[in-house]
């Protein structure tokens, strides 16, 4: 895709921090990846023409792209660029064409051993409910409240990463997958969810099984221990289970949640459920390297090049890249006020439409929200974060 560095004559004018220039590796993926990657870069484009950023992006195939390129989800190419940019941002990966392949050679694979060489152990999600789009929550209107809820998942140990195998013959096998964590492990993924909670409304849910799980019963002690590091938080601990029941229950008691690889893989699908679609979700994967910016969803084969793909989750997560990585805050909320502003007014793709919406493609409704984008100028920069 062409830089975007473009300042364009009818532009709106804005107060920056200062000029940007910036390396973007885009990894569009499988599936409806292309689409909605196009749409989050194009938006990106937006910003960086109004704000005279120079945004340089480069895109290199990925998971089953990767392997129909050169037989490797992750080719050496695509790594190199992604270790040497400012920011990764993701599509999805995976599809039928794919499966047959052997373990560690399928697509999905790719993204662990992404993950692993950016030094990515943090994944963040947020779960917000848009007032507009209340009506698609599967949640009773006296349930829902205000959801807007950040998910801390600890990305690169536990289970995930553990010990497997399988051993016997066919129909007397035996298979295991060893869970194990260690104190810094959990402590780096607890500092950062701590820190998040200070930021907000100083509120901190721990979730394990420290009732069963030796390695849950350490997640416990040593976030208990890092507490007395950040008094302003209140601290609480929640066994999994009653944290999912909870979640459906009245999610509006949330705000900053923390837990292990595989109880946040499972929390944060759930609890996208809860504002109407897996598709509305952003996250950030960061660590020691680049962090990398994804929605949630999957690659949705059957909708790949129907322009039918909600690209609302990619969208967000630029916002999210242009806030966390950039220190563009000001840019973030231009961004996801001109979505809030188009979806109330009717505005939808067809997977979160409702009676009297206004229908339309992935690439219509983008275009949709880079018009709107550019209609009302952006507010003068503020303050944002930088990973």
């Amino acid at each position: 895709m062409p830089d975007c560095d473009d300042t364009g004559e009818n532009a709106p004018t804005m107060t920056a921090i200062s000029v940007l220039r910036k390396k973007i590796v885009l990894l569009p993926g499988d599936g409806i990846g292309p689409e909605v990657t196009r749409a989050a870069a194009g938006v990106l484009g937006v910003c960086a023409s109004a704000g005279g950023h120079h945004f340089e992006f480069r895109e290199y195939p990925f998971g089953g792209a990767g392997i129909d390129a050169s037989n490797e989800p992750l080719p050496s190419a695509t790594l190199e660029a992604c270790l040497h940019s400012d920011a990764v941002l993701l599509g999805a990966v995976g599809g039928p064409r794919w499966d047959a392949r052997p373990p560690g050679q399928r697509p999905e694979s790719g993204l662990l051993a992404l993950r692993k060489e950016l030094g990515l152990y943090i994944n963040l999600r947020p779960i917000r409910l848009r007032p507009s789009l209340a009506g698609i929550s599967p949640l009773r209107p006296e349930r829902i409240g205000r959801i807007d809820i950040e998910i801390v998942r600890e990305l690169a140990g536990g289970i995930y990463f553990g010990e497997r195998g399988i051993e016997g013959r066919e129909g007397s096998e035996r298979a295991w997958d060893l869970e194990t964590y260690t104190t810094g492990e959990i402590e780096r993924v607890a500092r950062y969810a701590f820190v998040r909670a200070e930021e907000r409304a100083k509120k901190l849910a721990s979730v394990d099984k420290a009732n069963v799980l030796a390695s849950s019963a350490l997640w416990r002690r040593t976030v208990t221990q890092l507490a007395a590091e950040h008094p302003v938080v209140k601290l609480e601990h929640l066994y999994v289970d009653n944290a999912a029941m909870q979640l459906v229950l009245a999610p509006g008691q949330f705000d900053v949640l923390v837990t292990s690889n595989m109880f946040g893989d499972i929390l944060s699908d759930a609890a996208a459920a809860l504002v109407g679609s897996i598709g509305l979700i952003p996250s950030m994967s960061c660590g020691s390297g680049p962090s990398l910016y994804e929605p949630i969803h999957g690659s949705a084969p059957t909708l790949a090049g129907k322009d039918m793909a909600c690209p609302i989750g990619s969208i967000l997560s630029a916002a999210m890249l242009l806030r966390e990585s950039f220190g563009l805050g000001a840019e973030a909320a231009w961004i996801e006020s001109a979505l809030d502003r188009i979806l109330s007014e009717g505005i939808r793709t067809v997977d979160i439409a409702q009676p009297g919406s206004t229908v339309v493609g992935c690439r219509e409704f983008t275009e949709r929200l880079k018009s709107e984008i550019m209609t009302v100028a952006q507010p003068k920069a503020g303050k944002g974060r930088s990973a």
